[in-house]
């Protein structure tokens, strides 16, 4: 980490809400200007045009006669990341040419700069783009783009290793301009969401989903309907998911919907986390401020390790799904083992005489051996289940078996365990190989109780074989509201709108079963 403090407030503030600048990047005019008109409509307050994307010579005329917000024009260079094939003669007459035709503001390339003078009132970006990496030298590159004549200096590179966040959002600490710093790809698409927060005078995102301008740039709705990019102010906590994969999470979903229901002003990001780079993540997490987070695969052990202080589930089984920050580290907390517990209890059939279901002396086969079977299994096994693990790899089994004095069983041989539930605790069967199963069909029978962990899709091949065979099954999607309920309760101290999150997490599952079946 450099040696800035990460948690001053920002010298600027530009405005107090931040603008979502949509691009466009098409290769006719018509569809260029359908989207422009589009993309304002849905809350875009500023366009960015990539005239490099065009397959003709701009008709200015043509795009700025009809303009329902400010404009950006942009044309990159191929060695920027860009589509223009033309000599850099032609790419700066063609800037200027915007800039006299009604162009309300214009990205340059700090070597430019000189090249193109000043006209009227049009704004200028000047822009810094690294493709490869964030450079070890980033604030002497923000330093001299500060130098130039610019309105707005705007930097935007590749993300390696978790410390490139904390130190692209250090540059908004005593900014000198404005500033529009981000990471690029999924690792650095946090930052391009919490930029909001120290500043930026705008987001950028793309207008249709479908189109990858950059990597890991977000779509306009997504940060109008998921992140409410524009509400974010120097005040907004800062929650996240970190694990990997994390793209498929549902997490932001219905943590960011529960903070609007509340009016709670926060906001909660994926952080795309691999497993090497997780105690870096943490220790740079911890200092930038982050408030709390969700901790999914296959971090939950980890997790366990680096919390200063946890609660007695996590001291048990050594996994963590939830930390939240505190002056002295992190403090951690296990949402699983409850969560289970109910949603297992809530798949039962009452006793004879209407008792309540119990999982004493219940038969239990967990398949996985990570993070989520630990909880899992120090859950049943508190309950009075009668436990068994069965793992890919055999030395995991055993070691997990060990910690909780348990049953273990070989992978090639877990079809022979004699279990009235079953649940699967691998992340086979999940979004998008869809068609895996840790188990054979012929191992599900009438009767049996069936949990499947993984929730996207809601309804795995696990679950649709078990159902086929007469077995009573437990979709994944319970067991992530109820623990995904309860750690927005450590967020925030507040009683979550747990049948809110609910309908969200399974309105977005529907929408991808459908998008997944018509495609």
């Amino acid at each position: 980490m450099s040696s800035k403090p990460p948690n001053s407030a920002p010298g600027k503030t530009i405005p107090q809400e931040p603008s979502l600048c949509a691009v466009i990047a098409r290769t006719r005019h018509g569809v260029m200007i359908e989207e422009m008109h589009a993309a304002t409509v849905q809350g875009s307050g500023m366009v960015e045009l990539r005239l490099d994307f065009l397959a003709k010579a701009p008709d200015f005329k043509r795009l700025f006669e009809k303009k329902t917000s400010s404009i950006l024009i942009t044309v990159r260079r191929k060695s920027d990341g860009g589509k223009f094939t033309g000599t850099e003669a032609e790419r700066l007459t063609l800037i200027r040419q915007a800039i006299v035709s009604g162009a309300d503001w214009v990205d340059l390339e700090q070597d430019v700069v000189d090249l193109v003078p000043r006209f009227c009132k049009v704004k200028r970006i000047v822009s810094y783009h690294n493709y490869n990496e964030t450079p070890a030298d980033l604030f002497g590159i923000y330093e001299k783009l500060c130098s130039l004549d610019a309105d707005v200096v705007k930097i935007a590179c590749m993300a390696k290793v978790p410390d490139d966040l904390w130190r692209m959002m250090e540059l908004y600490q005593n900014a000198p301009k404005p500033t529009v710093a981000f990471c690029m790809g999924e690792l650095g698409f946090p930052t391009r969401i919490l930029s909001a927060k120290f500043g930026a005078p705008f987001i950028y995102c793309t207008f249709n989903p479908d189109r990858t301008i950059a990597p890991g740039i977000p779509f306009l709705k997504q940060l109008k309907n998921i992140y409410c990019t524009p509400k974010i102010n120097t005040e907004t906590k800062i929650f996240g998911v970190v694990g990997d994969p994390i793209g498929q999470s549902l997490s932001p979903l219905i943590h960011n919907a529960g903070f609007r229901q509340l009016g709670i002003n926060a906001v909660y990001v994926p952080f795309m986390i691999p497993e090497r780079n997780f105690t870096e993540f943490l220790r740079g997490a911890h200092k930038f401020g982050i408030n709390g987070l969700s901790v999914t695969i296959p971090h939950k052990e980890a997790a366990a390790y680096a919390a200063k202080a946890c609660d007695a589930v996590v001291r048990s089984t050594s996994s963590a799904n939830t930390l939240l920050n505190r002056p002295v580290g992190w403090e951690g907390f296990n949402t699983d083992y409850q969560g289970v517990v109910d949603a297992l209890l809530g798949g039962l059939p009452p006793l004879p005489g209407g008792e309540p279901a119990e999982l004493k002396a219940r038969q239990v086969l967990i398949l996985g051996a990570g993070g989520v079977a630990r909880s899992i299994g120090f859950a049943l096994l508190q309950q009075g289940a009668i436990v068994t693990i069965s793992n890919r790899t055999t030395e995991r089994a055993q070691r997990l078996a060990m910690l909780l004095n348990c049953r273990h069983q070989d992978w090639v041989s877990r079809h022979n365990v004699l279990a009235d539930i079953v649940i699967n605790a691998t992340s086979l069967g999940m979004y998008p190989n869809e068609n895996a199963t840790p188990i054979h069909g012929s191992f599900f029978r009438p009767g049996m109780v069936v949990f499947d962990t993984v929730y996207n899709p809601e309804n795995t091949l696990f679950l649709k074989e078990a159902r086929e065979r007469g077995s009573v099954v437990v979709t994944g999607l319970e067991l992530f509201i109820r623990q995904g309920a309860a750690q927005f309760q450590h967020f925030t101290g507040m009683a979550p709108p747990a049948e809110l999150m609910r309908q969200v997490a399974r309105q977005a599952l529907t929408r991808v079963v459908t998008k997944v079946t018509t495609t």
